[in-house]
This record gives structure tokens, C-alpha cells and sequence, in this order.
């Protein structure tokens, strides 16, 4: 065992709406991976749970496979059982696997869909949700008082000899979890064409695999590891995902389905290569779990999630919690309420019947499962399908716009601006007053509603030097306006 001096200025690790990111050589570094690694290993021994085992998974991007060793050293120096996952999975295999070991603890080594030059530091709670703000706070603050301090090391070799390092492999314990909840061989035995894209992430290869062997045809694209991520963020919306969107209108495919970098996150289009928002496929998910498996349990949603939720709540009797952005607020709340369902705008989604926490495989296998019961109900294709939705949950246009800025004036300016927000409100959206404000609960933003339901939501983003701009309406047109209003009261800061 050998230990490490840290550097004379600590870098400050604050963890965002989903983990700690930044630029991997520039803030995210060994040395506060091995700092992160630290915290929670303390967090673990001071419940006393040292004996239950720390889960260690990462993903394709940078070096993310050193990173993780390097996690695992400091966890596994303070005699702490450590399940290191043998090569890149999805981010919610680990959270499988803290559920399956009934772990103290788990780590995630990715930046989900953060550009390409950045890395992460996820941690999951023993429920496989995302870490609470309060496991995240006493992390935080372990973290702090020990800066500065050596930070102790065992060789992965020498805790492996001791039986204290196993290398995990989730996929047969994925399916056997699963399958009581998603009937993998109707799916594999319907008649459907769909085009998979990974965005070259660590769910490359895994909706081929749990779909071989029937009828289905599935066509992937971007399978390789390519940490580059072909020069485009791996989040599943346009432009990123445009080349699957042109093959798919270039005919031959029933729907597309897709997953962001780490595999947690969904995405959708249809058989003409029309992407389907992230609100809509709220809709479609809540929609499936009354209609078709007949269930009425809670739903949980984020503030800048769509509100055909509500509508639809109100239709079949189900309730509605709306809470803060960021899975650390869905989980918790999905265990509170017994919720069947949570979900967030970025395309992240969580099942009462699987896992508190985002899972973008399981999502894609769920809508592939909709539109096979739509098409036995003789709405099909999955266009029809879609827009039978609407019919029911009412029009729904979406979009969000990123305004970036510097990240040397970014902490400033966020704090001025959500100052001056309030008194810069837009006073009516595309022709509809605006009446009410909204500020929102983790002081990050402002959400304004209009007359008819519609909203815009100014948000500064707890992971980059951003403000996202969201809106909902009942047109594309509304939309636009909407957006420009957005635009301008943040305008250059």
C-alpha cells in the first residue's frame, strides 16, 4: 500500500444536477478522481457499510477505463470490496449491479452527454438511484476537510490476490432482470425494422444482442469506440443524431431508436426520420403504462417536462409530482410516491417495475414494446401511432436552445443574472400573456407560464457554462416565438 501527496490547490468538486464533470486534464484529473474516490470510501466506512462493497463501472470515453482503476485503488485501500466492471457498460449497469450486490455504494466514471472533451464522477446510492443531495452534500463536505491530505492507494493486483477486486460482466444479470418486465421474445419475433444508434457509446451492440435470434431486424450504426464521438456531443437529439435520421427517411425502417454516451438516455423517430422530442416521449411512455399494462401508480416529472402529463393524469387517475432537474431529485421521489414512472427533458427515464433510475436500453425496449401493441390495436405505422397520442394528451411542440458563455465569467454571471431575471420576464408568449412566474425550487432559473398552459423555462445548467432555454406550446410556430422571448432576456449576458 502507498500513498499519494495532493496538489498544494485543490481543485473545488462540486456535484451538479448528475455528478461532477469537467476537462479531463485541465480539472478532472487522477488526482480528484482519487479525491472523489476518497470521499465516498469515507462516506461508506462512516456508516459502517464497508463490508457491502463498492460497484466501479465507467464508459468509451478518454482513458475512462484508468480513471475507474484508479477510483478502485483508493476505495479498495480503505478494505472496502470493490466489483469493478471488466470493460465499458452503460451507466445503469452499475446501478443493476448496487441493487443486485445490495452495495454501499456506486461509481460511474463517465460525463454521459457532455462534449467529448470532458469526463465525469457519478455516484449511486444503495437503491441504484442517482446519490441523493444529501449523500451528495456529506460527500461534498468529506471532500472538502480533507483536502490537501495524502490520499491512500492498494494495487489492483495485490486486492484481487486478497479476494477484495472482482470484475463484474452485467449482461446475463441484466436480462434475467428484465425479463420480468419486458417480454424480450415477442419483441424479438415481431415483424419490424428498427436502426439503432449509439452514438458510439458504451450501449453499442447491447438492443442487437438482447433482440438476436428473431424476426425482428435491427441495423446499428456508430457501434465502434470512438471517444471522439465522430465530433458531435452524445446526446440523442438532432444534429447529433442526423445521420439516422436521414437513413430513416431514406425508407426501409420501421422507427428509430437511440441512446446517449453512457446509455442512460433515450431517443426516438419515426419511419419518415421524424425525431420525436423528449416531452413526446414522456407522453408516449405514460401513456403505454395506463393504457396497455393497465397500471395506475404515481408518475414523476422534472420541471422542464412536458404537461401532458398532467392531462394525462387527469384522464386515467393518476397523480403528478413535479420535482427539480436531475435524477437525484426523480429517484428519491419515484421511492416516496411508489411511482411507476419518472422522467426528465434530457431523455432520461426510470421505472417503478425496474430501477429508480435512468436507463435508456430499457426505455428504447418499453417504446419498442408501445409500438408493437399500437400496431396490434391497428394504429401503425409509428407515426399514427404518435399521433394518436395527441389526440388523447392534447398538442404538445417542444424545443430547448443552449446559450454558452465562457467558463471564466459563467459563475458571475449566473449569479446576476438570476437577479435580474424576474424584472426582464417577457410579458407574453408568441400573443399569449404571460401570467405567472415561476421561480424555480433550486434556485437555478425561471419558468413563465401563459394563459393557455404554455411555458418557457430559463435554466443555468449545474454541469456546463450554459443557460438552456425551454419551451412548450401547442405549435411550432408558438415554439419559435417563444424561444427568441427566451433569447432575449438572456441575451449576452
Amino acid at each position: 500500500m502507498s500513498a499519494i501527496a495532493a496538489t498544494s490547490e485543490p481543485t473545488k468538486i462540486v456535484f451538479g444536477t448528475d455528478g461532477w464533470r469537467a476537462r479531463v486534464a485541465a480539472d478532472f484529473t487522477f488526482d480528484n478522481v482519487r479525491r472523489c474516490a476518497r470521499a465516498v470510501a469515507e462516506y461508506v466506512v462512516g456508516r459502517g457499510e464497508q463490508s457491502k462493497g463498492v460497484v466501479i463501472a465507467y464508459d468509451r470515453r478518454f482513458v475512462s477505463e484508468d480513471f475507474a482503476a484508479a477510483a478502485a485503488e483508493v476505495v479498495l485501500a480503505h478494505e472496502i470490496p470493490v466489483a469493478l466492471a471488466a470493460e465499458a457498460v452503460p451507466t445503469q449497469m452499475s446501478s443493476f449491479e448496487v441493487v443486485q450486490r445490495k452495495s454501499a455504494a456506486g461509481i460511474v466514471i463517465t460525463a454521459s452527454h457532455n462534449p467529448w472533451t470532458d469526463n465525469g464522477f457519478k455516484v449511486k446510492s444503495p437503491t441504484g438511484a442517482a446519490a441523493s443531495p444529501e449523500m451528495l452534500a456529506a460527500i461534498e463536505a468529506l471532500l472538502a476537510a480533507d483536502a490537501g491530505k495524502p490520499i491512500p492507494r492498494r494495487p489492483l493486483a495485490d486486492a484481487e490476490a486478497a479476494g477484495l477486486l472482482e470484475r463484474f460482466d452485467p449482461y446475463a444479470g441484466y436480462v434475467k432482470f428484465i425479463r420480468p418486465n419486458v417480454d424480450l421474445d415477442r419483441l424479438a419475433a415481431a415483424d419490424l425494422s428498427a436502426l439503432v444508434d449509439p452514438l458510439y457509446g458504451s450501449g453499442a451492440g447491447w438492443i442487437p444482442r438482447l433482440l438476436a435470434g428473431g424476426r425482428i431486424r435491427v441495423s446499428e450504426i456508430h457501434s465502434e469506440r470512438n471517444p471522439y464521438f465522430g465530433g458531435v456531443n452524445p446526446e440523442p437529439i438532432p444534429p447529433n443524431v442526423d445521420d439516422a435520421l436521414a437513413k430513416l427517411a431514406g425508407g426501409g425502417f420501421d422507427l428509430g431508436l437511440f441512446l446517449d454516451g453512457d446509455a442512460d438516455r433515450c431517443g426516438l423517430a419515426d419511419e419518415r426520420g421524424t425525431f420525436i422530442s423528449t416531452l413526446q416521449i414522456y407522453g408516449l411512455l405514460m401513456y403505454y403504462l395506463v393504457e396497455h399494462r393497465g397500471l395506475r401508480a404515481p408518475v414523476v416529472k422534472t420541471v422542464n417536462e412536458t404537461s401532458m402529463a398532467e392531462r394525462l393524469g387527469e384522464r386515467y387517475g393518476v397523480p403528478v409530482y413535479e420535482v427539480p432537474v436531475g435524477f437525484k431529485y426523480i429517484g428519491p421521489k419515484m421511492i416516496e410516491t411508489g411511482a411507476m414512472m419518472g422522467g426528465e427533458e434530457s431523455g432520461g427515464f426510470g421505472f417503478g417495475m425496474h430501477l429508480p433510475e435512468r436507463d435508456g436500453i430499457f426505455t428504447d425496449l418499453m417504446l419498442l414494446d408501445l409500438f408493437v401493441c399500437e400496431r396490434a390495436a391497428g394504429r401503425w405505422p409509428a407515426s399514427k401511432a404518435i399521433a394518436h397520442l395527441h389526440e388523447i394528451a392534447g398538442p404538445s411542440s417542444y424545443r430547448r436552445v443552449d446559450i454558452h458563455f465562457d467558463q471564466a465569467i459563467y459563475p458571475a454571471l449566473k449569479v446576476r443574472l438570476l437577479a435580474e431575471l424576474p424584472d426582464r420576464a417577457p410579458a407574453a408568449l408568441a400573443g399569449r400573456p404571460v401570467v405567472r412566474t415561476q421561480p424555480l425550487s433550486t434556485n437555478d432559473g425561471f419558468k413563465f407560464f401563459a394563459d393557455d398552459g404554455s411555458w418557457l423555462l430559463v435554466r443555468f445548467s449545474g454541469t456546463e457554462p450554459l443557460v438552456r432555454v425551454y419551451t412548450e406550446a401547442s405549435s411550432s410556430a408558438a415554439v419559435d416565438a417563444n424561444l427568441v422571448a427566451g433569447q432575449r432576456i438572456v441575451g449576452d449576458g
